[in-house]
């Protein structure tokens, strides 16, 4: 991102919308930009409106970061999240870097012992599920997956020769983990259903999935071939906001927390 040449967003567009024209630039991903436009809304709520943001700056963005963690109580990543956008907002958009020596009161880190079900517990939330969200279920607790690492997972991320699942980690932390032997069948019946939905999709002229930027620009037609689609697809397409391009995106992480909690 750095090796690219200045960019200014068009001024005529409301403050939102430069943000989010910048942040397009660059090939943040939507869910990011959801959240970097969150957190920049919010600073301008706190103050009140008063100013535009770009007529502030360091000791704002300390009082909003402070205010965080001293009323709201926010986690220290939840902080570093929100301080990330303004740091953003201030750098790309109004190319006014407010540095780094941003010294607000720090959410304390909760270090929590993480919670580990017993086999048995595991056995009965996995009794209470049925259908795909049991086989994700299964792939999460087999293989040792994150809930958006088994979301975001591609076809061809399955190796069941090798019961290995290639795992597209947070920051470019790539890995392999097991995929259980016990659900090679089932995966494989999904599977035979999600190239079925994909071939129909193409037949109506879609088939579509979103892929990376740099991948985009080098694999061309990537985007329609089976082995990018992801093993877990939505039941219906949807409308990239930003392209306007209908595409079949992965199932939502709140379908499956649902399922859990039934």
């Amino acid at each position: 991102m750095e090796n690219k040449p200045k960019f200014k967003p068009n001024p005529k567009l409301k403050l939102m919308d430069q943000v989010r024209q910048v942040l397009r630039y660059h090939h943040y991903s939507y869910r990011t930009e959801q959240t970097y436009c969150d957190w920049i809304i919010r600073f301008v709520k706190f103050q009140g409106y008063q100013r535009h943001p770009k007529d502030m700056g360091k000791s704002e963005i300390e009082e909003f970061l402070s205010h965080l963690a001293t009323n709201r109580k926010v986690a220290a990543s939840t902080q570093r999240q929100a301080l990330n956008a303004l740091v953003f907002l201030y750098k790309h958009v109004f190319d006014k870097p407010i540095g780094d020596n941003i010294a607000p009161v720090k959410s304390k880190k909760r270090r929590r012992p993480p919670v580990v079900m017993t086999k048995t517990e595991v056995r009965q939330v996995l009794n209470h599920m049925k259908g795909t969200h049991l086989l994700m279920a299964k792939l999460m607790y087999g293989g040792g997956l994150r809930l958006m690492e088994c979301l975001r997972l591609r076809v061809m991320d399955l190796d069941f020769a090798k019961s290995q699942v290639y795992v597209r980690g947070k920051g470019g932390k790539d890995r392999f983990t097991t995929l259980p032997p016990s659900i090679h069948g089932d995966l494989k019946a999904h599977l035979s259903h999600v190239k079925k939905l994909h071939e129909a999709d193409l037949d109506a002229g879609y088939g579509d999935v979103y892929l990376p930027e740099a991948l985009a620009r080098k694999y061309r037609n990537a985007s329609r071939e089976y082995k990018w689609q992801y093993v877990f697809p939505a039941k219906k397409l949807s409308k990239d906001p930003r392209s306007d391009t209908f595409r079949r995106h992965h199932v939502l992480e709140s379908g499956l927390q649902k399922a859990v909690k039934i």
